[in-house]
């Protein structure tokens, strides 16, 4: 399974971790994925998402992924 939330599309990090003699070796950040069921009022439908947490928050504070997804795709990102 991928590390990469089904809604925003974010997805892992790559950098360098350097040293104090500056080594360079390569460092991955994953995004904080939790999977959690949502009931989408507007469909009346209970869907099950893989998410990272500051798209729960967004979700929370919008309404449900229904309406996420409106305002999203309106936006233009």
């Amino acid at each position: 399974m991928a590390w990469r939330c089904d809604l925003t599309g974010k997805r892992r990090l790559v950098g360098h971790k350097v040293s104090h003699s500056n080594i360079k070796t390569k460092k991955r950040q994953r995004p904080n994925l939790k999977t959690k069921r949502f009931f989408d009022p507007e469909t009346g439908q209970t869907v099950r998402l893989r998410l990272s947490t500051s798209t729960i928050r967004t979700l929370d504070k919008v309404g449900g992924p229904t309406s996420f997804l409106r305002k999203r795709l309106s936006s233009g990102k």
